[in-house]
């Protein structure tokens, strides 16, 4: 529980805060242990006793909740105010229970959270269209830490985040970082994938995120993973589509507009969290002792850049950039946003020289492109609390 330690505030906060009692259920879907509770917690609390909180991880709840009607809402709900589901996509027929709230309760405020966002949000897409707002919950970000505890100190703990990411346990206790990753990685990572029907063989995926986690930064084909692993490509689809759903990594698509050589249909992985890809690789090693030094300094951004855009109504669309062939040209992250191109090349050695390839700058002449190093991050990392 982190409720013991000093609360660190959320971006996304202020935002909830402002969307109480607007007459919409707010949906807040992030991965375990990465502060959903807390951040909830932290928003009812000047409610007091107007809150029913129910956990759906709680057998006694999916009982209580089983075939609800209004009525029995009203009986459960009495005078309350709030009510917050958390992790509601245990919750059997979650869909009509929460369009029973928001139908014929519309005093009551509905906030639910979910560690896996296809089981909620497959099951309220269609009961609660336009009566939702959505939210997204990472571990923290650059952004959020350097606005707390400073932009110094959070540059100074830099390679602490490439090697144990920011979950809030991790930053609560330092000192148990390596423990407590491996306790997310045994006891939670794959908990909710589990509870899908047919996803038995554990073996397969455990193999599959650990090649995930030795590839970070390279490009990857659902062909080259599913020969590697031993099954089919359509089986190593299905489990990549899960392992995002339950936010472990995320996918960059290959960029191509002009070019006849451009890559088309490439994609490469990324974990949103590194203390959980060293984990799982049981690697913790510092990184002068490390050969992943570039894999993990461009995760690190483009995770980071990524959490940064979660929660903006248009945000950009993030892709990477490569022609085909032995000599084949590469830039590491893109964004296109109202018809603008950014480029970005990601360095961690600020020695190593790095340029935008000529291919690119002929292909997209108004492309902004700038070269990313351990001394010019931080804008890229807070620049977007900026952009309206």
């Amino acid at each position: 529980d982190n409720r013991s330690m000093i609360y660190l505030p959320r971006q996304l906060e202020a935002e909830l805060r402002q969307r109480l009692f607007g007459g919409k259920a707010l949906f807040l879907y992030g991965p375990r242990q990465c502060g959903k509770t807390t951040l909830l917690r932290h928003l009812t609390e000047p409610f007091g006793d107007e809150v029913l909180w129910l956990n759906g991880d709680d057998l006694s709840t999916r009982m209580l909740l089983s075939g609800i009607t209004t009525a029995r809402w009203r009986d459960l709900l009495g005078k309350k105010r709030i009510l917050v589901l958390d992790e509601a996509q245990h919750l059997e027929d979650i869909g009509r229970s929460l369009k029973l709230v928001t139908d014929d309760l519309p005093e009551v405020q509905l906030l639910a959270s979910g560690s896996s966002s296809f089981e909620l949000m497959n099951r309220t897409a269609e009961s609660l269209t336009g009566r939702k707002f959505e939210y997204w919950l990472m571990p923290f970000s650059f952004a959020e830490l350097s606005s707390s505890q400073g932009l110094v100190a959070e540059i100074a703990s830099r390679e602490t985040r490439l090697l144990y990411g920011s979950y809030p346990d991790v930053l609560a206790h330092p000192a148990d970082a390596p423990r407590h990753l491996r306790e997310v990685v045994s006891s939670y990572l794959f908990k909710d994938i589990f509870a899908l029907d047919g996803l038995r063989k554990t073996s397969l995926l455990e193999k599959l995120v650990t090649a995930l986690a030795l590839q970070i930064g390279s490009e990857v084909s659902c062909n080259e993973l599913a020969g590697l692993l031993g099954t089919d490509a359509h089986t190593v689809e299905r489990y990549l589509d899960l392992l995002e759903k339950c936010f472990i990594i995320f996918r960059l698509r290959a960029f191509s507009r002009n070019l006849r050589n451009e890559i088309k249909k490439g994609f490469k992985v990324y974990f949103h969290d590194l203390g959980i890809r060293n984990a799982i690789l049981n690697n913790f090693a510092p990184l002068a002792m490390r050969t992943d030094q570039g894999g993990l300094w461009e995760n690190y951004l483009i995770a980071e850049r990524r959490k940064l855009h979660l929660n903006q109504p248009f945000p950009p669309w993030q892709y990477f950039w490569r022609t085909i062939g032995q000599q084949g040209r590469e830039i590491d992250y893109l964004e296109e946003q109202n018809g603008q191109l950014r480029a970005w090349e990601i360095k961690y050695n600020p020695a190593t020289r790095a340029k935008i390839p000529r291919a690119f700058r002929n292909a997209y002449p108004t492309a902004q492109t700038e070269i990313l190093t351990p001394e010019n991050y931080d804008t890229f990392l807070r620049e977007s609390e900026q952009i309206p």
